[in-house]
């Protein structure tokens, strides 16, 4: 498949934009960076390798090792607006992405990035950079939404959705190349392997201008449909047919070892809604293993095809000269649905299922919670850099970041300039603040508020103290964080008046980012039926 997705990118490929200085006349100066920017989808806190996992994850924890990872790292709680807010250095309600893609038809929650709003590679491409994304888009189903229309030089992979592994592909998934859609993507089609392989060309072929480059690399894994090649679901089968706990203590012990936590801290409790192991059936104990297996599959696939990339950019001789960013959208979630034709073996092309709540638990460790909400399950990511012309290799640090911060960071290592202006419209400043500093091995002046809403579930953190209110109970939740980072005492009523400060911060940003009340989005929210199953179930709680 490699050989057949490669020659069909050379065909289809054209020159990218060339108009930017000389590459040898930057370099003789100030050579300015090319960035890699690499999303995964619904993979939980402590899944990789580096992160305390036991999937195999060599080619991250690689970078790690000769990089840095961030601890405290947040999220925007789902993927579309965690995407929104990756790409335009924007909370999501600013980005046009206060719920999904749906079109809500309220302001603020249209579905799509606006005009008085630059994607990274806009801004990017203004500054004379050759820009390319392979992935999920999921910021903006219609077609003059799409990635070329939103600074991307060229463009691989899913506009709409993007939950899609084997072909044919399930629902209206659709695979384009640029602002073509692809009728058939071939045979032994793996949706992984390609956005990996058509990342990889696009570096080659950027590499050859006279100008730095960005890719964009938003990967479908380990997003639910479970689907994955036979061969890499078997390596694990077995292995994860026992306790979840037994499974959850081993990383919380591997992420003490590896420093991504102290040694004296706690772990969450079992999430209530995890089944006993020692209860279930050997038919069920065989059926948790196989969708762990199959989600474990996943991960080790996608982190192949990026040590792939990582052997590409040695090869032309830019490893060293590219920051390399992996992040993921949001926690591990605990949504389960079972779309597919039920006689169809989990794992293969046709099958629907997600790997349930109490592997999500694990996924999560040792927060509680999940994607959706904003406990500390939900919202914090693995966040692996590596740039070996600023950064120590195997450091760790600890300072509370936010996924705003990510433009940023990239408008300030590139030397580039955010513009005020795009045409005829005015773009909102950035919110985010640069990580330079940390990657420096500094202490930065942090953000004296990060916030977050996402269908009514609502959060924000003000120094170590951090309210949490889920959606639609309206409970408060008060947390000191460097006292009790998984969130297990609720102090509200303990301290009023620290409650009502975090309580009228959240407001003033909310009103002033444009947050709708959740009961009036839900007026208006096409897919209203769907999200009214959703909250019929249950709310996990720890």
């Amino acid at each position: 498949m490699k050989r057949r997705l490669l020659l069909l990118a050379g065909v289809i490929i054209s020159s990218f934009l060339g108009c930017s200085p000389q590459k040898g006349q930057v370099e003789e100066t100030n050579p300015r960076p090319n960035v890699i920017l690499i999303l995964a989808d619904d993979m939980g806190y402590s899944d990789l390798g580096c992160y305390g996992g036991e999937i195999k994850t060599p080619s991250i924890d690689q970078l790690a090792d000769n990089g840095m990872r961030l601890t405290q790292f947040y999220n925007a709680s789902r993927c579309c607006p965690t995407r929104a807010s990756l790409l335009t250095g924007l909370y999501p309600h600013q980005a046009n992405m206060g719920f999904m893609q749906e079109d809500c038809h309220l302001p603020n929650y249209g579905g799509y990035i606006p005009n008085n709003a630059v994607t990274i590679a806009e801004a990017l491409k203004l500054n004379g950079y050759n820009t390319a994304m392979s992935g999920k888009w999921h910021v903006g189903n219609k077609e003059e939404y799409w990635p070329t229309k939103k600074g991307f030089d060229k463009f691989y992979g899913f506009p709409h959705h993007g939950g899609a592994y084997f072909y044919p592909f399930p629902g209206d998934q659709v695979v384009a190349i640029n602002d073509s859609l692809l009728a058939h993507p071939g045979e032994d089609y793996y949706s992984t392997e390609a956005i990996n392989e058509y990342g990889a060309q696009f570096v080659k072929e950027m590499s050859q201008k006279d100008a730095p480059f960005f890719l964009y690399l938003a990967h479908v894994a380990p997003h639910f449909p479970l689907q994955a090649r036979a061969e890499d679901i078997a390596k694990y089968r077995g292995s994860y047919k026992r306790n979840f706990e037994e499974v959850r203590q081993e990383r919380f012990k591997k992420q003490k070892e590896l420093g991504i936590i102290p040694q004296d801290y706690p772990i969450s409790k079992t999430d209530r809604l995890v089944e006993d192991w020692d209860k279930l059936s050997e038919e069920e104990k065989d059926d948790y293993d196989l969708r762990m297996s199959i989600y474990a599959a996943q991960i080790e696939n996608m982190d192949r095809g990026i040590g792939e990339l990582v052997n590409t950019l040695k090869e032309i001789g830019e490893l060293d000269n590219t920051m390399i960013i992996f992040i993921s959208d949001n926690g591990g979630t605990r949504e389960d649905y079972s779309w597919g034709d039920p006689n169809i073996p989990l794992g293969h092309q046709g099958s629907f299922g997600c790997y349930k709540l109490p592997w999500a638990n694990v996924s999560n460790t040792p927060y509680r919670m999940f994607k959706h909400w904003g406990h500390e399950g939900g919202i914090r990511t693995p966040f692996v850099v590596h740039y070996p012309k600023m950064i120590q290799p195997k450091s760790i640090d600890n300072q509370p970041a936010h996924i705003v911060d990510v433009m940023t960071t990239i408008m300030e290592v590139t030397q580039s300039d955010y513009p005020t202006k795009v045409g005829e419209n005015d773009i909102q400043p950035m919110e985010g603040k640069s990580l330079l500093p940390i990657l420096a091995g500094n202490v930065r002046t942090g953000h004296q508020g990060i916030f977050w809403e996402h269908e009514g579930n609502k959060a924000a953190r003000l120094g170590d103290w951090k309210w949490v209110n889920i959606y639609p109970e309206g409970t408060d939740e008060l947390y000191h964080l460097s006292e009790d980072p998984i969130e297990a005492h609720n102090i509200a009523s303990q301290h009023p008046e620290k409650l009502k400060e975090l309580q009228e911060a959240w407001q003033n940003w909310a009103d002033r980012v444009g947050v709708v009340p959740w009961e009036q989005v839900l007026e208006h929210e096409p897919s209203q039926g769907r999200l009214q199953i959703w909250y019929e179930q249950p709310v996990p709680k720890s």
